[in-house]
C-alpha cells in the first residue's frame, strides 16, 4: 500500500514538471510553426472520417433510442430540441474526446516511445534540435486546437444523423428541424461545452507525450506507454467533464 501510494504521487509530481516545462518552452524560440501544421493536419484531419461516423451514428441512436419514451409523453415534437443538446453539452464532447484519446494519444505514446528506445530523441539533442520543443510542444498544441474543432464536425454531424432517424417514422423538414435545434439552444449552453473541449484536446495530447518522452529502454515499454497513455488520458477526460459539469451547475 506504502509502495503503491508513493509512486502515485511520484507519477503526479512528474506529470506535474512535465506540465510546468510545457508552459515554460512554449515561449522559447525557435517555434515549429510548421511541424505545428503538420501535426494538426496528421492528429487532427486524419481523425475526421472516425468522428464523422461516430458523430452521425450518435445522433441517429441517441434519436431512435429516444423517441417512445418522447411519443408516450406526448413529447414527440420535443425530440430535436433533446438531441441536440444532449449531443452538444455532453455526449458528442466526450465521445469525441475518448476516441481522441485511443487513437491519437495511444499514437503519440507509441511514436515518441519507439523514438526514446531507439535513441532517436537523444539524437536530436547532440544535432542541437530542442527534442521538447520539436516532439512535445508542437503535439500539445495540435490536440489543443483540433480535438475543439472535431468536437463541432460530431456535433453537426450528430444533428444531422438525428434529423435522418426523425424521418424513419415521421416526415420532418430540414428547415423545420433546425428552426426548432435553434431556438432552443443558447450561448449558455454551447460556450461551457466548448471550453471543455479544449481541456479535453490538451490532456490527450500531454498524456501521451510524457507517457512516450519518458518511456524506459526496451522495445516492451513502447506498447506500455500507448496503452497507459489511452487509461490516463480516459480518466482525465471524465474528471475533467465531471468538475466542468460541477463548475457550470454553480456558475448558471
Amino acid at each position: 500500500m506504502t509502495n503503491s501510494l508513493k509512486r502515485i504521487f511520484t507519477n503526479a509530481g512528474e506529470v506535474s514538471v512535465f506540465i510546468v516545462r510545457f508552459f515554460t518552452t512554449i515561449f522559447k524560440e525557435p517555434f515549429e510553426f510548421k511541424e505545428i501544421a503538420k501535426q494538426c493536419y496528421l492528429l487532427g484531419y486524419k481523425s475526421l472520417p472516425l468522428v464523422i461516423i461516430t458523430g452521425f451514428i450518435l445522433g441517429v441512436v441517441l434519436t431512435i433510442q429516444s423517441r417512445p419514451t418522447m411519443v408516450k409523453f406526448g413529447a414527440e415534437a420535443w425530440l430535436p430540441d433533446m438531441v441536440a443538446l444532449s449531443l452538444i453539452k455532453e455526449v458528442a464532447p466526450i465521445v469525441t474526446a475518448l476516441i481522441c484519446a485511443g487513437k491519437i494519444s495511444s499514437g503519440i505514446g507509441a511514436e515518441l516511445g519507439s523514438m526514446k528506445v531507439t535513441e532517436q530523441i537523444d539524437a536530436m539533442e547532440v544535432s542541437a534540435i530542442n527534442p521538447f520543443i520539436y516532439l512535445v510542444v508542437t503535439r500539445i498544441f495540435a490536440t489543443t486546437l483540433m480535438v475543439p474543432l472535431l468536437v463541432v464536425y460530431a456535433d453537426c454531424i450528430g444533428i444531422f444523423g438525428g434529423y435522418m432517424a426523425m424521418n424513419i417514422h415521421g416526415n420532418m423538414n430540414l428547415f423545420r428541424y433546425l428552426n426548432r435545434i435553434i431556438e432552443t439552444i443558447h450561448f449558455i449552453d454551447i460556450i461551457p461545452a466548448t471550453i471543455k473541449t479544449f481541456f479535453f484536446g490538451f490532456f490527450i495530447g500531454m498524456i501521451g507525450c510524457y507517457k512516450g518522452f519518458t518511456a524506459t529502454n526496451g522495445t516492451e515499454s513502447v506498447g506500455r506507454a500507448a496503452n497507459t497513455a489511452v487509461v490516463a488520458a480516459s480518466l482525465a477526460i471524465f474528471i475533467i467533464d465531471m468538475i466542468a459539469v460541477q463548475l457550470t451547475d454553480l456558475l448558471i
